[in-house]
């Protein structure tokens, strides 16, 4: 079993920087590709950007030139950077492993 515990969300302004971190329990967290995903309100859980073993990126049309994600073996985390923040990109935002755990997510607002 994996445990994942997100940090960073809050309530930002349009052109605003937010950072989300992750922290995962597995040991063999190198191994596994890492994501962020997020749902607005009446919407479906969208991917926002995912990082490889070998940390190789992709991310969504959306975000691209404005998130960016990260991650730290040693450490066990992935972050996500996210610049000049969109009343749009309001969201839960979700940390995922290996396409299987999912953490409780963080609540990211971009509003005046």
């Amino acid at each position: 079993q994996v445990q994942l515990v997100e940090s960073g969300g809050g309530l930002v302004q349009p052109g605003g920087s937010l950072r989300l971190s992750c922290a995962a329990s597995a040991s063999i967290f190198s191994r596994y590709a890492m994501g962020w995903y997020r749902q607005a309100p009446g919407k479906e859980r969208e991917l926002v950007a995912r990082i490889t073993s070998y940390s190789t990126t992709n991310y969504a049309e959306s975000v691209k030139g404005r998130f960016t994600i990260s991650r730290d073996n040693a450490l066990k985390t992935v972050t996500l950077q996210m610049n000049s923040l969109k009343p749009e990109d309001t969201a839960v935002y979700y940390c995922n492993a290996a396409g299987v755990y999912w953490g409780q997510g963080t609540q990211v607002t971009v509003s005046s």
